[in-house]
């Protein structure tokens, strides 16, 4: 019979669900549980903890997980793979050490994979002439220097699959893709060659269908969603890899969520832009050669993907210091509820152009109109059906202490404002915005810094 091996999907993002985790790490025979944590918005989250307290940078759950997961890598060697450490690794991975020895837990190996965080070699790398301009816009990296908070470099799975060759138990990683968990450890299994393209772009398929937790196994479904089952006890995916690239993606018994083709497929078709040409640090994926096919109730066979050599430059993410948002809110009750709040947002307007409020983008948004289709939410016909609605400003400046401006003009709209205010949360506080730009670096300048590290908790 030939080899399989089977991967569990924990978090999707950082805050997702742990209980699905657990039950894979539980109840089933799952030899790895992978999850990524990482969205762009969770770095600008971690930096802001590490400005606060510079021990910090990883996400604040892996207390938790790892309080929750630890015995079960002890007792049924289930290994654990995830970039919960952000833009601090290291942090994340002692943090781990010493959960492991409050629950008593030794003689388990945790690795960590680092070499991403090129912001403290921006300079040196600016003089070497590399080309850090924004790789959509053109600008050059100068408008942002002197405002910049962090720098990474997504890497692929192969500082992964060299932690595993050390035999880490729990392998942690700042930022990689999306994918890069979930390949490694099948590149590992199999002694799959850095080459071999098309089982490459296979696991890359299998990365990218089991990133996002429980939304291909029936979670966030745009299908017959109504009839997917028991969602308060949604099962992660688990995926049955053969040693050619082809999978089987499957959940675990008694759980809510269902595995078909169709809930497959609408997490093959997410974030995808050109499915032809998929760019990795590891491989270029072409998806449009993949075959879906129904196995059995609530298994789905994936095959077929097609790879090309791996690009010669990695994408690298950076964020910088972008102003302050100051915001307020209202809401407005039946009747006229609409016409109320624009009503209200005419006076805030009007008061941030009296005051001079120094706002360089003002937005307005109607909860309960507009707020999520803004352009394309079409007028309501009769606005006597509309029982409330929450009118919501926000203003971006360049200081902390203009965007506090805004705030304080919401309170006074309950007296001297349109009638039947519902609610005030006019005095939210400012936030300090983050700004991403992205270029592309040579990988040789990057991956020379990869650095593996392997300790045992004793």
């Amino acid at each position: 019979m030939s080899k399989i091996v089977k991967i569990g999907a924990g978090l999707g993002f950082y805050g997702d669900s742990l209980q699905p985790m657990l039950k894979l790490a539980k109840d089933t025979d799952v030899k790895y549980i992978c999850f990524d944590t990482l969205a762009e918005l969770t770095l600008a989250i971690l930096q802001k903890d590490r400005q606060k307290d510079p021990s910090k940078g990883y996400t604040k759950d892996v207390t938790k997980i790892m309080k929750q997961l630890l015995p079960y890598v002890k007792e049924k060697g289930i290994k654990l793979i995830t970039n919960t450490g952000g833009i601090n690794p290291e942090g994340a991975r002692d943090e781990v050490i010493r959960v492991a020895r409050e629950l008593g837990i030794s003689g388990i190996k945790v690795g960590v994979v680092t070499g991403d965080d090129m912001y403290p070699r921006l300079d040196e790398l600016i003089k070497k002439g590399m080309n850090l301009n924004n790789s959509d816009t053109g600008e050059p990296i100068e408008k942002i220097r002197e405002k910049m908070l962090f720098a990474n470099v997504y890497l692929g799975a192969q500082g992964i699959v060299q932690a595993l060759k050390e035999d880490a138990d729990i392998v942690i990683t700042g930022r990689t893709t999306d994918t890069a968990q979930f390949l490694a450890p099948v590149i590992y299994e199999f002694g799959w060659g850095e080459e071999e393209w098309d089982k490459l772009a296979s696991g890359i398929v299998l990365g990218h269908l089991m990133e996002c937790s429980g939304q291909v196994t029936g979670g966030n479904f745009s299908g017959d969603w109504w009839n997917v089952k028991d969602l308060h006890k949604i099962g992660y995916p688990i995926a049955e890899v053969s040693e050619d690239g082809s999978f089987i993606i499957t959940k675990a018994e008694d759980t809510g969520g269902c595995v078909s083709v169709d809930t497959v497929k609408e997490q093959f078709l997410y974030e995808i832009h050109d499915p032809s040409n998929y760019i990795t640090p590891d491989v270029v994926a072409d998806f449009t050669t993949v075959k879906l096919e129904q196995a059995g109730e609530d298994r789905v066979k994936v095959y077929g993907a097609k790879g090309r050599p791996a690009p010669e430059t990695l994408k690298a993410l950076m964020g910088f210091e972008d102003g302050y948002m100051g915001q307020g809110m209202i809401g407005y009750s039946w009747p006229q509820a609409l016409t109320k709040a624009r009503a209200a947002n005419e006076i805030i307007r009007a008061q941030i152009k009296d005051l001079g409020i120094e706002a360089t983008e003002i937005n307005t948004e109607y909860l309960g109109y507009n707020a999520l289709h803004r352009t394309l939410a079409e007028e309501p016909p009769n606005e006597d059906l509309i029982n409330e609605i929450f009118l919501r400003i926000t203003i971006k400046t360049d200081s902390k202490s203009e965007a506090a401006k805004l705030a304080p003009l919401f309170p006074p709209l309950t007296v001297n404002g349109p009638p039947f205010v519902g609610m005030i949360s006019g005095l939210s506080a400012t936030k300090q915005l983050l700004g991403l730009w992205a270029s592309y670096i040579p990988r040789a300048e990057i991956e020379s810094d990869v650095n593996i590290n392997v300790v045992e908790v004793k």
